[in-house]
């Protein structure tokens, strides 16, 4: 009986190689190795890029099992495939032939599928030549196809930095896939609100007291400060080690710095960086490195790197919140449980503090001073980030210095930050009142 299931396993891509744990297919056949393979040579990339690889060829091995008696060629079953995340496998009647019971897809969805499995597929073609079928074969653009790839190309390459060192051949966007997903809805969204500046001081303030001891959470203060007046990502904040904080003496500022979590400089020396450091003195990994589900795990969504060392300074605004940041540190610090790790923040027992825990915390905390957490309302942890630029963009801060402080790698990343609310035009319309 086919079947297919995803289990974790270590692999040892050579004898001279370290061991990785990764998620593997298996089938009935056994470990499906050319993908783990394929997944070896992509590990630099994100845990979130990788399970979505695994989902997607999870999904189309599940597809080929449900049609092995179909006569069909390799790429009109991968048409199919596509045709069946579009629509779902469930006809008007209710029924699925396939026992698959998919139901559709989004658009944005179905393209990032169907993305991965043609990064698997040219791995396989690259390893094995022509020996096998290619699923998803190029073919020659239409006159109208390869315009539109040239003037995709310079929409993205004039946002890129390096931009001048870029020489495309002729022949570039002369071919194209024979199987392409749907086109993608054009929408001006705004996905996060901002957090609501009038609650925010309340927030803060009381948000992160315990009713019932009366303890202050300083680190949760420390952290939605981190968000708010300095726009880092909630990911980004437990990569922070004690030591990436410096105090200006003079105005006693706080100085943050943020670090690549496995390529930064190490706080000390005789370490190559911060992998190194992690691992010889403290027997872990970079926390961006661990799987998903573990507790120790933080995204690094890859912002710009501004320093040498591989970090980026936090820019607090208005200024003189780094020093209340300084203040309120200072408090942490005087009650911190300390732990066998280099991070800034902890729990209660001294262990790193994990993102899924805060969430936990900054969710009471929204619910105890009268609110509801909720993207759509404004409440979530990254609303903060959005008030962040929407506030340098008030402030009169251009587009480019707009992007630094967020750390964008293109100016225009940015713009969703600064758009207005619907009800905000909606106010500014009604005080024109022509």
């Amino acid at each position: 009986m086919a079947y297919v299931l995803k289990r974790r396993v270590d692999y040892k891509a050579n004898q001279s190689a370290l061991t990785v744990s990764f998620p593997a297919l298996i089938t009935e056949k056994g470990v499906l190795v050319s993908h783990l393979r394929f997944l070896y040579s992509r590990r630099n990339k994100s845990q979130s890029w990788l399970e979505r690889n695994i989902f997607a060829v999870e999904l189309l091995l599940n597809f080929i099992n449900a049609h092995l008696n179909t006569c069909t060629s390799a790429t009109e079953l991968l048409r199919s495939f596509v045709d069946t995340l579009c629509f779902g496998s469930i006809d008007n009647s209710h029924n699925d032939t396939s026992n698959l019971y998919w139901h559709p897809r989004k658009v944005e969805d179905v393209n990032v599928l169907l993305g991965h499995i043609n990064f698997y597929c040219d791995y396989l073609d690259q390893i094995y030549g022509h020996e096998l079928p290619n699923l998803n074969p190029l073919r020659k653009a239409t006159k109208a196809e390869e315009r539109m790839r040239w003037c995709a190309y310079y929409k993205r390459e004039s946002n890129c930095f390096l931009n001048h060192l870029s020489n495309p051949s002729k022949n570039r966007f002369s071919m194209v896939r024979s199987i392409q997903g749907p086109m993608n809805h054009l929408l001006s969204i705004e996905s996060v609100h901002r957090f609501p500046e009038e609650h925010f001081e309340r927030f803060l303030q009381y948000g992160f007291i315990n009713n019932r001891t009366g303890v202050i959470d300083y680190a949760s203060q420390l952290i939605v400060m981190l968000m708010h007046y300095g726009g880092l990502r909630l990911s980004e904040c437990f990569h922070i080690y004690t030591s990436d904080i410096a105090i200006d003496t003079k105005s006693g500022s706080a100085i943050v710095s943020a670090f690549h979590p496995s390529d930064g400089a190490s706080p000390e020396q005789g370490f190559s960086n911060r992998r190194e450091y992690l691992n010889t003195l403290f027997r872990q990994k970079p926390r961006n490195e661990y799987k998903r589900s573990h507790r120790l795990y933080s995204g690094w969504k890859q912002p710009l790197l501004t320093n040498r060392n591989l970090s980026f300074d936090v820019m607090l605004f208005p200024n003189n919140k780094a020093t209340e940041f300084t203040w309120l540190l200072q408090q942490y610090l005087a009650v911190r449980s300390d732990g066998d790790h280099p991070y800034l923040f902890t729990n209660s027992v001294g262990k790193p503090e994990s993102k899924k825990n805060f969430i936990q915390k900054y969710k009471r905390a929204i619910e105890r001073i009268g609110l509801e957490a909720s993207k759509h309302l404004g409440t979530s942890p990254h609303s903060h980030r959005h008030s962040y630029g929407y506030r340098l963009s008030q402030a009169g801060f251009n587009q480019l210095e707009i992007q630094k402080a967020m750390h964008h790698k293109s100016p225009f990343s940015c713009l969703v930050y600064l758009q207005p609310e619907d009800s905000e035009i909606r106010n500014t319309i009604r005080g024109i009142g022509l």
